[in-house]
């Protein structure tokens, strides 16, 4: 599974997660600071990523387009430093994996972790 972290989460998550065996980019290592969320939706799709992010309005954009991919990992838990977000990315990977390999939106907040198939309000 590869991961495509959004723009306000650290690049150094790239290389932790790494480490362990997931493969990560991240938007501001591949000239994409300033892309639309339209835009980083359509390159994880291309790429077969999941979108990781602390944006609601990704979950928004796939509800309204009734999209079925790419799946998308929401945290609702800031301040996270690099070492911090790859533990918490490897669970959630972990536990919601064939999810997210189906199609899934992800919300993670510090004591609970919510999983919907895509595509939202079937």
């Amino acid at each position: 599974m590869k991961l495509l972290l959004d723009q306000g989460l650290p690049r150094s998550t790239v290389k932790h997660l790494a480490a362990v065996g997931i493969m990560a980019e991240h938007v501001g290592d591949l000239g994409m600071a300033a892309a639309t969320d339209e835009t980083i939706l359509d390159f994880a799709r291309r790429q077969q990523a999941v979108v990781v992010t602390l944006d609601a309005d990704f979950h928004q954009l796939l509800a309204a387009s009734r999209a079925t991919a790419p799946s998308v990992i929401r945290l609702r838990i800031e301040g996270l430093r690099g070492e911090q977000l790859a533990a918490i990315l490897v669970q959630v990977v972990a536990a919601a994996g064939p999810e997210l390999a189906a199609g899934a939106v992800v919300s993670v907040s510090e004591h609970r972790m919510r999983v919907r198939s895509l595509p939202i309000g079937r």
